[in-house]
């Protein structure tokens, strides 16, 4: 018997008597092997429970829930599909996910500006728990650990109209404070969200002013935002001011006004008031519109200054 080596596709062949078979492989894997395995395509079908998105700015604070609604589907939902006395994803899918701004105050509790996972812990009878926790890449609750909670505060929930889908949604919307509602099946719980605005705008403000200090308009804007809101009345007085050296038109000289009536200065808020309707132009929509407004105001302040 004779034997032979062959080399053929970078293997060794032995043959003997014409019969040839496969002895040793040489060199890596089968090129099929060496093929990273494809992803199993996706249909592009709708989900069981949508993503939902729902946005409110709250004085200049921007509140944003991240969140799967389900459906009720006919089954019963509270102390059944979603058990008593267990903490609850308050949605559908991965965590609902809350975004401050700014930081803000939550049923009276401090929250810093970020973002948080929201859970309930729904409870017969009593209270309801709402939690904030400070891990936000879980899926539902699964992994939830009460340690990372940054806080917990109770809420009533109310019997509410029905609700076939899973909603967040804001109500009471004011410039410092709104509630969030959660309403599904029969049932609305829900939270008080304050924001430190006045503050906030402050900060703005003085921003603003530092880089621009020769904007008479920006100036009187500033006062009549203070003067509106009852605040820092002595630095309402400079910007107005200086707002006045820089042009001396009706507008500020009308801020200046309610803010000397504001610290029961009548005379001289009368003073400003009539300079005001005498600088006016009588052709402008926007100073005719005021004025009846601002005839009214100096009936009433001259009433209590003489």
């Amino acid at each position: 018997m004779r034997l032979s080596l062959v080399s053929r596709s970078r293997s060794l062949l032995l043959t003997t008597g014409g019969v040839c078979c496969l002895l040793l492989t040489l060199s890596g894997p089968p090129a099929a092997a060496q093929q990273p395995m494809a992803s199993a395509p996706e249909l592009p079908l709708p989900q069981a429970s949508p993503r939902a998105l729902v946005l409110q700015t709250i004085g200049l604070t921007d509140v944003t829930v991240d969140y799967h609604a389900p459906g009720v589907k006919g089954r019963p939902v509270w102390g059944t599909l979603v058990p008593w006395n267990q903490v609850w994803r308050a949605g559908a899918n991965e965590n609902t996910l809350i975004t401050f701004s700014e930081p803000v105050k939550v049923n009276g509790q401090a929250v810093p500006a970020g973002k948080y996972s929201f859970y309930v812990l729904p409870q017969d009878n009593q209270d309801w728990q709402l939690i904030l926790n400070r891990v936000t890449t879980h899926w539902g609750s699964e992994g939830y650990d009460a340690k990372d909670d940054l806080l917990r505060v109770p809420a009533s929930s109310e019997a509410a109209p029905f609700h076939e889908t899973l909603l967040y949604w804001f109500s009471d919307v004011k410039p410092t404070t709104a509630r969030l509602n959660l309403t599904w099946e029969k049932r609305t719980v829900s939270m008080t969200i304050e924001t430190e605005v006045h503050e906030q705008a402050l900060r703005g403000i003085q921003q603003t002013l530092a880089a621009t200090p020769n904007n008479w308009q920006l100036l009187a804007q500033a006062a009549d935002y203070l003067v509106q809101n009852n605040l820092h009345g002595e630095l309402a007085l400079r910007y107005i001011n200086e707002s006045i050296r820089l042009r001396n038109v009706y507008t500020n000289n009308w801020i200046k006004a309610r803010l000397l009536a504001s610290k029961q200065d009548y005379t001289t808020a009368i003073a400003y008031a009539r300079k005001a309707i005498k600088l006016g132009d009588k052709s402008d929509d926007t100073f005719k519109a005021q004025l009846p407004g601002m005839r009214i105001a100096l009936t009433d302040w001259q009433a209590k200054a003489y």
